[in-house]
């Protein structure tokens, strides 16, 4: 209103009051505007807009009314214009869908090259292994150059289970005094953190281990064995005097509760400078099981029910599932039951000794010579010949019918000593 008042020329706006009914111009009040827009409405809602005397400033979509209320404003489209705007919006809903249904159906998807970036493949690492002249088993030469390290282990009700027996190399058996059986493991590419218990040494395992120029880890000993130690060069380690290398744990009584580290006996072989063992070890072949097992079943009555052993082929291990005093002999530190690979019987001549100052009668085994040997390997069993011609000989295993040499299965042996072929039985 003040805009139309400065832009006439014929009315100053100084020192005169305007006339409320404006006169001099085509201006209208808003309450004229919406009387007469109203009237024309209900006259004729189709009239074209240049008909109704649009301000100016009217959108180009056509005038919109405004409409005064009491309180209210609004506005408010014609029918035509209504129908105007609502067909132009369904064009562009249509032409939008149609543009999308286009893009989905008729555009090929985006595709991006990336590079390949192929990457050297890796050699394969190369294991230099050889046969272990103890089990015939692939290992690194170095642990192939290891001592072998004998080590004595009891086999009474208190000590069972032993610890160390499943990682032994062989294991040799033999009644010592009163019907008991005692153990000697030897041991090269796999030392156990923990070993026994350890128990004293006997003649015949002396002999036994001077053949794999081993050195022997014992307690105390009988006096005819404590005598050869001392005269036969034997690589000696007692416990007793080395009790450093020895540990006595608290959940069983002496004297079955004394055990030691293989890791920290090879640190002190090597100190006393046998750092490694000269000695011919058996000829060895692969695996070859029979396709009927005649053998399943083995029996080693060697002493009365407690230490009588048997042996149950299994197929799929191609092994012997051991047990002794009528259950299943378990090592310690595996809670797993022992399976050797290949179980010798071999029969050496037995007697008991006269009693000696220790009031004891000790086992007397003629280990010097030869014998006969059952060999049990593959689910069968090879009717052989044990030899060993000096104290610190090789003990080795030939075929009796022609004398060649026996080749054993890689793994573990377990040898028994047999008082007569008598004692054994299998099927």
């Amino acid at each position: 209103m003040h805009d139309d008042i400065r832009s006439n020329p014929a009315v100053s706006p100084v020192g005169r009051k305007p006339d409320r009914a404006y006169p001099e111009t085509n201006f209208r009040t808003p309450d004229q505007v919406a009387a007469s827009d109203d009237n024309a409405s209900r006259a004729d809602v189709d009239a074209e807009p240049s008909t109704r005397n649009h301000p100016a400033h009217e959108p180009l979509l056509g005038r919109l009314a405004l409409i005064n209320t009491k309180k209210h404003k609004f506005w408010r489209l014609s029918k035509k214009q209504t129908w105007i705007l609502a067909g132009v919006a369904l064009v562009v809903v249509i032409a939008a869908g149609g543009g999308l249904i286009y893009l989905a159906h008729s555009h090929k998807p985006l595709t991006v090259n990336i590079p390949t970036v192929t990457k050297p493949k890796a050699k394969p690492q190369t294991i230099n292994t050889v046969s272990s002249t103890l089990t015939g088993l692939p290992i690194p030469p170095s642990l192939n150059n290891r001592p072998i390290t004998a080590v004595m282990i009891e086999n009474t009700p208190p000590a069972r289970p032993q610890s160390g027996l499943s990682q032994a190399g062989v294991v040799f058996e033999a009644l010592t005094e009163g019907g008991i059986s005692r153990f000697m493991a030897l041991y090269q590419d796999q030392l156990p953190t923990y070993v026994g218990p350890v128990r004293s040494a006997r003649p015949y395992f002396i002999d036994w281990e001077l053949g794999f120029n081993a050195p022997y880890v014992h307690a105390g000993g009988s006096p005819q064995a404590l005598n050869d130690i001392n005269t036969e060069n034997v690589r000696n380690i007692d416990l007793l005097d080395y009790s450093n290398y020895a540990t006595r744990i608290s959940s069983r009584p002496a004297p079955h509760n004394l055990y030691t580290n293989l890791q920290n006996i090879l640190k002190l072989e090597n100190s006393l400078g046998w750092t490694t063992s000269s000695f011919s070890g058996w000829p060895r072949k692969t695996d070859a099981p029979v396709k009927q097992p005649n053998v399943t079943n083995i029996n080693f009555n060697i002493s009365y029910s407690t230490y009588n052993v048997h042996y149950s082929y299994n197929p799929v291990t191609d092994s012997y599932n051991r047990s002794e005093g009528g259950a299943p002999q378990i090592d310690a530190n595996t809670n797993e039951q022992l399976s050797p690979k290949v179980v010798i019987g071999m029969v050496v001549p037995w007697s008991q000794g006269s009693l000696d100052s220790s009031d004891a009668y000790y086992s007397v085994y003629q280990d010097i010579g030869s014998g006969e040997a059952l060999v049990f390997q593959d689910g069968s069993v090879t009717i052989g010949q044990w030899n060993k011609p000096s104290i610190d000989a090789p003990l080795e295993f030939t075929l009796a019918s022609s004398g060649q040499p026996l080749k054993l299965n890689a793994g573990q042996v377990w040898i028994t000593a047999l008082a007569s072929a008598k004692e054994a039985s299998y099927n």
